[in-house]
C-alpha cells in the first residue's frame, strides 16, 4: 500500500463513519475529512493514468465542498 492509498483510505473510511453518526456536532466533520482525502485522488489517478477517476474525484470535491459549505460556513 502507498502512502497516497493510505491516506484515501483512513480519510475515506473517517468520512464516511462520521457523515452517518447520529450526533450532529460529529456528523458535520463527515465533509471536512472527505474533503482532506480528496488531493489524495486526484494524485493517485493522475498518476496511475486513471482519467475516469481523476474526472470522478472532481464530482466527489464538489460533494464535500457542499457539506463544507452547509454545515460549516452557511450557519
Amino acid at each position: 500500500m502507498t502512502i497516497d492509498q493510505a491516506f484515501i483510505a483512513v480519510f475515506g473510511v473517517l468520512a464516511i463513519w462520521l457523515a452517518n453518526d447520529i450526533r450532529p456536532s460529529w456528523r458535520r466533520w463527515g465533509c471536512v475529512f472527505g474533503l482532506c482525502g480528496q488531493p489524495f485522488w486526484f494524485w493517485s489517478s493522475w498518476h496511475a493514468g486513471q482519467g475516469g477517476i481523476f474526472l470522478l474525484a472532481f464530482a466527489f470535491t464538489a460533494g464535500w465542498a457542499r457539506g463544507v459549505w452547509n454545515q460549516w460556513v452557511r450557519p
